[in-house]
C-alpha cells in the first residue's frame, strides 16, 4: 500500500498535524464506519440472541488480533477496557501482603501508579528505582517487578536485563503496543497490559492482558460474570474459564470490539513492520529537526515518542493546537510530547517546527 492511500484512512490528517498517538490514537475511517455498522443493525434488529453471539464471534476476532501483535497465543489473551485495568487486575490478583515488595521506576503513569497506590494502602511495599536500572535494583523481599516496557515520559524502552531477572515481571505496555515491535516471549514477562485507543487506534475503552499459564493460575479472580465464566448456567456453580478469557472484563458492546477491530485490520494490511519502521525514521527525522530549530530533545527519547524542551509546556501546547497542530505535555515537566506514527508524514512534521516558530 502507497503511504498516501495509508495515510487516507485516518480523517483527522486531512486537517490537523496528529502527533498524540501516545494518547489516543487516530481513528481509521473504517473503524468509525464498523461501529456505526454496529449500532444501525441493533437499532434495526434489535439485541437478541443474534446480537450476543456477534459479541462473542467479534470478542474472539479481536483477541486473535491482538495476539498476533505481542507475538502470543489468543489463549493467552485477556480483553481489557484500557492498561491501567490490565495492571489492576495481575497487581490486585496476586494478594501480596504487608512485607513484600513491588518494585517500579521513577518514570511510571499514573494508571500503573494507582493500582501500586492501592496495594500500598494494603501494607505492600512498593520501592521506585532508576527506570534503566531497576532490574538492579531487585532484593530479597521483591515479588513482582511492574514498569513501564516503553516510558510514557521519553520513549526509552526498559532495559533488556529485566529478561534475565528471576522475579515476576508486568509491562505496562500502553507506550508499547502498536507503536514498538512486542514479543512478549522475548520480553520473557508474565504479564503485558496493553492499550486498544493509542498506537492501535482503537476507539476508547479497549485493551488487552498478556500472561503467561503460571501467573493467570495465581491470580485471584475477584469479579465473576455472564463475561469470564466458562459455564454462566450453572450460577452459584458456574467456573472461570481456565485460559486468558477468566480475565476479560465483564462487558464490551459490539460497535466497540467492531471498531476496535477494523483499526486493527488496518495496520495489519499495512503490516506492522512497516507501520514501526516508518513511525521510527520519522521520529527520528523529527528529533533532527528540532535540534537543528534549537529546541533541546530530552536525552533517551527515541523509537516513537519524543520529548522535548518547552519554556512553558502548557502554553505552547494551546498555541500549536490553535494551529492545527496536536500534542500533549508532561505534567510536572517542561516538557512537549510528541507521538509520531506510520500515518503521518514529512508535512505534519513541518507544521509542528513551523508552528513553534
Amino acid at each position: 500500500m502507497e503511504h498516501a492511500e495509508f495515510r487516507s484512512q485516518f480523517p483527522v490528517l486531512d486537517s490537523l498535524a496528529y502527533l498524540n498517538a501516545g494518547t489516543d490514537g487516530p481513528l481509521p475511517r473504517a473503524a468509525a464506519q464498523a461501529a456505526q455498522q454496529e449500532l444501525d443493525v441493533e437499532a434495526r434488529k434489535g439485541r437478541a440472541k443474534e446480537h450476543f453471539e456477534r459479541r462473542g464471534e467479534l470478542g474472539e476476532a479481536l483477541r486473535a488480533s491482538y495476539a498476533g501483535m505481542l507475538g502470543c497465543d489468543p489463549s493467552e489473551v485477556s480483553l481489557t477496557t484500557c492498561t491501567s485495568e490490565g495492571l489492576a487486575i495481575v497487581i490486585d490478583g496476586l494478594g501480596l501482603r504487608a512485607g513484600e515488595e513491588i518494585l517500579t521506576s521513577d518514570e511510571e503513569h499514573p494508571g500503573l501508579l494507582g493500582a501500586l497506590a492501592a496495594a500500598q494502602q494494603a501494607g505492600v511495599s512498593v520501592r521506585i528505582a532508576p527506570f534503566l536500572e531497576i532490574h538492579e535494583h531487585v532484593g530479597p523481599d521483591t515479588r513482582l517487578i511492574a514498569c513501564s516496557h516503553v516510558s510514557w515520559m521519553t520513549g526509552r524502552e526498559c532495559p533488556a536485563g529485566l529478561a534475565e531477572v528471576d522475579v515476576p515481571l508486568a509491562l505496562d505496555g500502553a507506550q508499547g503496543a502498536g507503536a514498538v515491535p512486542v514479543n512478549v516471549s522475548h520480553l520473557r514477562c508474565d504479564a503485558y497490559a496493553g492499550a486498544g485507543q493509542k498506537w492501535l487506534c482503537g476507539p476508547d475503552g479497549t485493551g488487552m492482558l498478556y500472561t503467561t499459564p503460571e501467573l493467570r493460575g495465581r491470580l485471584a479472580v475477584k469479579r465473576r460474570g455472564y463475561g469470564n465464566l466458562a459455564d454462566p448456567d450453572q450460577g452459584l456453580h458456574a467456573r472461570l474459564h481456565e485460559d486468558g478469557r477468566r480475565l476479560d472484563t465483564l462487558a464490551l458492546s459490539a460497535e466497540t470490539l467492531a471498531c476496535a477491530l477494523a483499526a486493527m485490520q488496518t495496520l495489519e494490511r499495512e503490516g506492522w513492520a512497516r507501520v514501526h519502521g516508518r513511525a521510527r525514521d520519522l521520529c527520528s527525522e523529527l528529533a533532527l529537526m528540532l535540534v537543528a530549530a534549537g529546541r533541546q530533545v530530552v536525552a533517551g527519547s527515541a523509537g516513537t515518542l519524543l520529548s522535548f524542551e518547552s519554556p512553558d509546556p502548557e502554553a505552547e501546547r494551546a498555541s500549536l493546537a490553535e494551529h492545527g497542530v496536536v500534542l500533549r505535555d508532561i505534567p510536572g515537566r517542561p516538557w512537549l510530547r510528541a507521538s509520531v506514527g506510520a500515518w503521518n508524514d514529512e508535512h505534519d512534521l513541518q507544521r509542528l517546527l513551523d508552528a513553534l516558530r
